[in-house]
């Protein structure tokens, strides 16, 4: 019964090719609809740090645990937090025995992609619409006409979904803070100082209303995010010119004041790409009501801030338990029903760390961490405790 029915996926990202991937190891026909011509033609982003109950068992379950050990970097999940003047104030050097390794973003959908037969993604396919056909299918539209009709939609297409409106009116929100990121190229061998800073994982500055990670992805590369309090205002004026990266670099440090020079060579280091990028969230707790025949997972059902990591771990999750419920009952409408009342729960929770999160940038931002790693110092403990 199962293989007459067929999903189509808008959004190649990790969600919808997580999804595709186990529905295919169930014998389910997906087809994923990706904007890109290929998939290099933008860059993916830095590193993701893959958990060990979301993203790790997605993974798992699609039969990729291998693929990912062999490009997985283990001796990158150290972090620290200094203040904007240089002075450390906390240290975790977790180089190998974490249990959440590092992987790029690009590594990551590269290793989805090769598990999937290359008929299945369609790139290069702009969706501008689906449309509700007599028998309760949908139709997938393009601008140049019929993209393709499913059983199933599936919009794993991002924060500014165009799947979303089908089941909710929802909309992004701008939560206040902007990240300006820079990128470094090679930094163990031309920017030494910079990287005895960062040996391991990611650094994290707390300032006030102002606050900076950097991060370590493959082959010497960092990712670098400034970040700052902004109004609308400020946003819809423009808070530094990334068109122009000499005169971003020189606005960068005049916001800045008083921050270590040690800490500013992460703007001398950087290369001429720039990117200002809005942090946006949907209201948490966001659900809709069911629609069958249609759902959503990832960012286009709860796009959250980065601050805990959870962004593509609750999509890998979301693409895992969807093909799961697709494949174990043959009432899809059920099964995605169960799928997304199970997700909302899941989603608000995490959601709500999320939005916490957003203390990283705020005035008392140092004080708020420290606590927080404070916890998580003292459930460790904790639970060495309990082992012996």
């Amino acid at each position: 019964m199962h293989m007459t029915r067929t999903v189509g996926i808008v959004g190649g990202g990790p969600g919808g090719l997580t999804l595709a991937r186990v529905l295919a190891t169930r014998g389910i026909a997906a087809t994923v609809f990706e904007l890109d011509e290929h998939p290099l033609a933008r860059p993916q982003g830095g590193s993701l740090d893959l958990h060990g109950d979301s993203g790790l068992r997605a993974l798992r379950e699609a039969g990729l645990e291998a693929e990912f050990k062999a490009v997985a970097r283990y001796d990158d999940q150290g972090d620290a937090i200094y203040d904007a003047q240089g002075t450390l104030h906390f240290q975790h050097n977790e180089e190998s025995g974490g249990d959440r390794p590092e992987i790029d973003r690009t590594q990551l959908r590269s290793l989805l992609l090769a598990s999937l037969p290359s008929e299945r993604i369609r790139w290069g396919s702009k969706v501008s619409a689906v449309e509700p056909l007599p028998d309760g299918r949908y139709r997938v539209v393009g601008p140049e006409g019929t993209l393709g009709e499913f059983d199933l939609v599936v919009g794993a297409d991002g924060a500014w979904s165009r799947i979303r409106p089908l089941v909710s009116q929802e909309t992004p929100a701008f939560t206040g803070v902007l990240f300006i990121e820079l990128q470094i190229d090679d930094v163990d061998t031309r920017h030494p100082e910079v990287a005895k800073l960062l040996p391991h994982g990611k650094i994290s500055v707390v300032g006030n209303n102002q606050g900076l990670i950097a991060q370590r992805s493959s082959h010497g590369h960092v990712r670098v995010y400034f970040m700052f309090r902004v109004s609308e205002e400020q946003l819809r004026q423009g808070l530094v010119d990334v068109s122009s990266p000499a005169r971003a670099r020189e606005q960068l440090k005049a916001l800045l004041p008083g921050w270590a020079p040690s800490l500013l060579a992460f703007i001398d280091a950087s290369n001429d790409t720039l990117a200002a990028r809005p942090i946006v969230a949907l209201p948490v707790g966001h659900r809709w009501t069911h629609r069958p025949g249609v759902t959503l997972l990832g960012d286009a059902a709860h796009v959250m801030p980065p601050f805990s990591g959870e962004g593509v771990n609750m999509a890998m999750l979301d693409g895992l338990e969807l093909a799961l419920a697709l494949s174990s009952d043959s009432d899809w409408s059920r099964a995605v029903k169960g799928y997304e009342e199970a997700m909302f729960e899941r989603a608000a929770g995490a959601a709500e760390g999320a939005m916490q999160g957003l203390d990283f940038v705020s005035e008392h931002a140092l004080e708020h961490v420290m606590e927080h790693f404070r916890e998580i110092q003292q459930q460790a403990a904790g639970a060495g405790a309990g082992a012996h």
